[in-house]
């Protein structure tokens, strides 16, 4: 009997919850998916449902370390840095390729490791309204490590000391679960706290500015905007820095064919408009930040990479900033 689908459950953005009952995950810097395994075989899908299996070919032997038992596991795909630090610059050309030949290249050159860290089905039985301490338990009894796949330690205790291990890992934060708490697929939810240690801000390309000097005929800078509480797409400012030449490269080709006359996006300054290339707000990005000004732009952006696991519509001001 075939595997049936599944949603994702997300975070919420929020303050290190009071002590109690609560687990607490180191947040990885990646993408995350849905790993299918069925009869030895392992496809993975992503949070909008598309189908990313080619992307990741090394995470195929996943579907030998499982005791032969059908799953439906949850994780999130990392590329670790020279430092041994997981890298969303890293992963970046893994999300995007579809080559076979290129992707063996990348492959060798940037592997990936699945980080699991929950069990949402096994063989004929949903495990989902399951609490959280039962699933974990499944997850480490079944799944067996191996070199692109790991089941990441949880700590139960002090949620200061793992917002201060996370620190020193160098790593993104923490995600606070309530012990007792099922997995509320497809939804957000505060059983689920994520604690950043940087603030990070998902954004939607609404258009570019020429660079100048050694980016003269490259893309400059990026103009982002954001869904307001009301549902509007809302000026939030440019990031201009960031980017290798790769990333321009790849900007420049993806945003071309989605030029039109006018801004997209509600209340852009007229510094901002002029030389504007204006697009379809449909490109995804995330960017790292200082803080918000009183004018509701974004201080000091820098990019981080584009996010084809999210649309548009997911972006909203992130109220934890």
């Amino acid at each position: 009997m075939a595997l049936p689908s599944y949603e994702p459950m997300f975070a919420k953005a929020g303050p290190l919850p009071a002590k109690g009952q609560w687990a607490y995950e180191m947040k990885w810097d990646g993408v995350r998916a849905l790993a299918y395994v069925e009869d030895r075989g392992v496809r993975l899908v992503s949070r909008n449902g598309k189908d990313v299996t080619v992307a990741y070919t090394e995470l195929r032997m996943l579907g030998g370390a499982v005791g032969g038992h059908d799953l439906v596991l949850d994780g999130e795909i990392v590329a670790f840095d020279a430092a041994g630090r997981p890298s969303f610059g890293a992963l970046q050309p893994r999300m995007h390729q579809r080559n076979p030949v290129r992707i063996a290249e990348l492959v060798r050159s940037v592997p990936v490791t699945f980080m699991l860290f929950d069990l949402l089905h096994i063989n004929s039985a949903s495990a989902v309204g399951l609490p959280y301490t039962d699933r974990r338990r499944l997850l480490e009894e079944t799944v067996t490590p191996g070199a692109r796949w790991q089941v990441p330690v949880w700590f139960h205790g002090s949620g200061e000391e793992a917002v201060a291990a996370s620190k020193q890992l160098g790593l993104e934060g923490v995600v606070a679960k309530r012990l007792d708490s099922p997995y509320r697929q497809g939804r957000r939810s505060a059983d689920w706290t994520k604690v950043k240690n940087f603030r990070m801000q998902e954004v939607i390309i609404c258009g570019w500015k020429p660079g100048e000097g050694r980016r003269s005929g490259m893309i400059g800078s990026l103009l982002l905007g954001v869904h307001d509480a009301g549902g509007r797409l809302v000026f939030a400012g440019h990031v201009g820095t960031g980017f290798t030449e790769r990333m321009l490269a790849d900007l420049g080709s993806r945003l071309r064919p989605l030029e039109r006359p006018d801004p997209p996006v509600l209340g852009v300054p007229r510094e901002h408009a002029r030389d504007a290339h204006w697009v379809e707000p449909v490109l995804v990005g995330e960017v790292r930040y200082a803080e918000w000004t009183p004018e509701r732009s974004l201080r000091h952006p820098s990019w981080r990479g584009l996010r084809e696991d999210k649309g548009p519509g997911e972006v909203r001001v992130d109220q934890a900033s």
